[in-house]
């Protein structure tokens, strides 16, 4: 399920960031706020993306052996 969370996350990153991007022009447009303040926030909605997608990464399970024998080979 995580791989498929990553996935999405990937996947919507473009998007968001494209809306994101065009929120911030249009209110520069209109005057609400000027671009020249508000880029930052670009920034800061990438990095949240990437730490939602290192969240969501499945991480790699630890493998048990099935026998008591120490791991690194045959040692005699």
């Amino acid at each position: 399920m995580n791989g498929t969370n990553n996935s999405l996350i990937q996947a919507i990153r473009g998007p968001i960031m494209l809306i994101t991007l065009g929120s911030l022009v249009a209110m520069d447009y209109f005057g609400v706020y000027g671009f020249s303040r508000t880029w930052p926030f670009l920034i800061i909605m990438f990095g949240i993306l990437k730490l939602l997608e290192k969240i969501a990464e499945n991480p790699q399970p630890h493998q048990q052996s099935s026998s008591n024998r120490p791991p690194g080979g045959n040692v005699i």
